[in-house]
């Protein structure tokens, strides 16, 4: 029986070729170019089916209120089980929108399943064809596996709902403004002090780095692959929804038994929505479960950014670096995150 270097040594004599796993990509961000009034959106669905059609004529209406022309994937409305279409159809979609000259922006709907398309995107096309890629939630996988494999700058960022949300968009990704995500202080009349939206200090101080981050549980999922960026010196945001505090504090001992927690500047917690405490036994609360693992890391860190499964959202580019203040509760671009 042939050993491995045997077997390559013989199939390489027969002139064929062994594929291999393609390497991150080493070089430094590549900014597309950035979206102005006029241009095509895709909206794709590369996770869960769409099962009705309102959610997703409310999704192309919010664009359109940025001037933008709205398209649909190929298999946007296709189904295999619960998801939209098989990994192949949702994967062409995803492929297609680079390679078209007319779309200068992608939109990724969540739920589940955006991971399992990542060995099947064409990365050698994207790179040629740099252009705007937003979404949140189960597109953390496809934003980040998209920018470690061409060094991309993509967006964790969602639908233009909200006149916050649609503002951040404009601001990031047609304007190409260098700003700062701060949540806004908001006193109501019958308040004395800030009850919504307020930052938790985790440990003051300033750092500066390149922005990563996303979803909490998808962005576990896809660790020890070759789909993940260098977190040395990188400032992590993260978020997620109806998760039981034992499982974030699962996840977060997945970031360090992998060692990302020890190689990040900084850090940023956005909205846990729906993560409360288990009422059996006792609990930790998310609150212990950030302090346990983020205060022994001795590095800038807060929660309560506006970031996460809530109705007004920041947009954040992925691989732009930025300065964060954790006595201030803001994350400021240092560039623009688009050419």
């Amino acid at each position: 029986m042939l050993n491995r270097r045997q077997f390559i040594a013989a199939v390489c004599a027969s002139g064929l070729t062994v594929p291999t796993r393609a390497k991150a990509f080493p070089g430094s961000a590549i900014k597309p170019p950035r979206v102005r009034p006029g241009d095509k959106i895709a909206l794709v669905s590369p996770a869960t089916a769409a099962f009705e059609t309102q959610p997703m004529e409310i999704m192309a209406d919010a664009f359109r209120t940025l001037d933008l022309e709205v398209t649909l994937g190929g298999n946007f409305y296709r189904r295999y089980g619960y998801f939209a279409g098989t990994d192949a159809e949702r994967a062409a979609d995803i492929n297609a929108a680079f390679a078209d000259p007319s779309v200068k922006m992608i939109f990724a709907r969540g739920g589940w399943g955006s991971a399992r398309l990542l060995p099947l995107l064409d990365y050698e096309t994207i790179t040629a064809n740099p252009k705007v890629l937003l979404g949140y939630s189960d597109a953390t996988a496809l934003i980040t596996g998209v920018h470690a494999k061409t060094g991309l700058v993509t967006f964790h960022g969602p639908t233009p709902v909200s006149r916050f949300s649609a503002e951040y968009i404009r601001r990031v990704v047609m304007d190409g403004e260098a700003l700062e995500m701060s949540n806004p202080v908001d006193i109501p009349d019958d308040k004395t002090v800030q009850t919504e939206d307020r930052i938790q200090v985790l440990r003051p101080g300033k750092v500066r780095g390149r922005l990563l981050g996303g979803n909490l549980t998808v962005l576990t999922a896809i660790m020890g692959s070759e789909y993940l960026p260098d977190f040395d010196g990188a400032i992590l945001f993260l978020e997620d929804v109806n998760e039981a505090v034992y499982r974030v504090d699962r996840m977060f001992t997945e970031l360090k038994l992998a060692g990302i927690l020890d190689r990040i500047a900084g850090f940023v917690f956005g909205r846990c929505t729906d993560c409360d405490p288990d009422s059996s036994y006792g609990s930790l609360t998310l609150e212990e479960v950030l302090k346990e693992h983020i205060l022994p890391l001795g590095i800038p860190a807060f929660s309560g950014s506006m970031i996460g499964h809530i109705g007004e959202q920041f947009t954040l580019p992925l691989g732009i670096d930025a300065e964060l203040d954790a006595g201030r509760g803001s994350l400021q671009l240092l560039t623009p995150a688009v050419r």
